[in-house]
């Protein structure tokens, strides 16, 4: 848990909670915050099974599941290569367009040279290709000038089509679809909407025509299966209600979703009737090394 990168707090969140659930499951538990030592702890813990809890770049990148890997321990969540190719949105979006998975138009391009002038039409998204969370976001509307990106941005960025509509996702937990839940905010689905009290309402189940929520349950699953995922993921879409099927856009997969017990994975493991000590636990049993 915790670790370096920008979504350290979040990933501090996740551990603690899983921490205690799996403790009312009737595991022991050691909580790590990983760091650079994290070899040497884990040699020195000697874990049956290391709980990944980590969010964003080096604990969700396939860093520290070749750290695991090489140290042959058995963990939770994907491997090493879905891990590094769902956090590499362009190559993600690569994937999903062999696969016949719906995604939006986008390019990479050089910070600097997206602060000069428009890559593409408005309304478009900039975003770091390698972030998770929401962190970074910039969305760039009809009429607005190039985007004024922060010098912490990285120096090569994601520019894609904006989806409009609804905020939909969907938790993929081994070979099955959990469901469909329906994100409601009063803007932009940013970090502060997903993560602080009040940002944002979850209906879960979504109420959708059934021909989204199947598709949505479809999408998810061979998402998940293109990439190489194992354990939990959670596959996030936009819908544009008035082109139907049509509007339906596959936007990422997140290979480390948030785990505390009102987190969106959970939400919908306790809608169909399985406890979060339930979840974690399952996660525990499902772990594996690749090696």
């Amino acid at each position: 848990m915790g670790g370096p990168s920008s979504e350290r707090e979040v990933s501090l969140s996740t551990g603690r909670a899983c921490a205690a659930a799996l403790r009312d499951a009737g595991y022991q538990v050691v909580e790590v915050d990983a760091g650079h030592d994290l070899p040497a702890r884990l040699t020195d813990i000697q874990p049956d099974v290391v709980f990944n809890a980590l969010h964003g770049r080096w604990g969700e990148d396939g860093c520290v599941q070749g750290i695991l890997e090489w140290l042959h321990i058995p963990y939770t969540h994907s491997g090493v290569l879905a891990s590094a190719l769902a956090m590499d949105k362009e190559r993600t979006k690569a994937t999903f367009r062999a696969a016949g998975l719906p995604v939006v138009d986008s390019v990479l391009a050089a910070r600097d040279a997206v602060r000069g002038a428009h890559m593409m039409a408005p309304p478009y998204v900039v975003k770091p290709n390698n972030e998770g969370s929401s962190v970074g976001i910039y969305i760039v509307r009809e009429g607005d000038s190039s985007p004024a990106l922060a010098d912490t941005m990285p120096a090569t960025v994601m520019v894609e089509t904006y989806a409009p509509g609804r905020e939909l996702t969907t938790t993929v937990m081994g070979d099955r679809a959990l469901g469909v839940t329906d994100i409601i905010t009063d803007g932009w689905y940013d970090y502060d909407a997903k993560y602080k009290p009040g940002g944002s309402r979850h209906v879960v189940p979504a109420d959708l025509p059934q021909d989204i929520a199947d598709a949505c349950l479809d999408y998810a699953l061979r998402a998940h299966h293109a990439l190489g995922c194992r354990g939990v993921s959670r596959t996030d879409f936009r819908w544009d209600e008035a082109r139907g099927l049509d509007g339906l856009i596959l936007l990422e997969v997140n290979t480390q979703p948030g785990m505390t017990a009102t987190s969106l994975s959970p939400e919908q493991a306790q809608a169909v009737g399985i406890s979060f000590a339930e979840f974690c636990a399952w996660m525990v049993e499902d772990a594996s090394c690749d090696r």
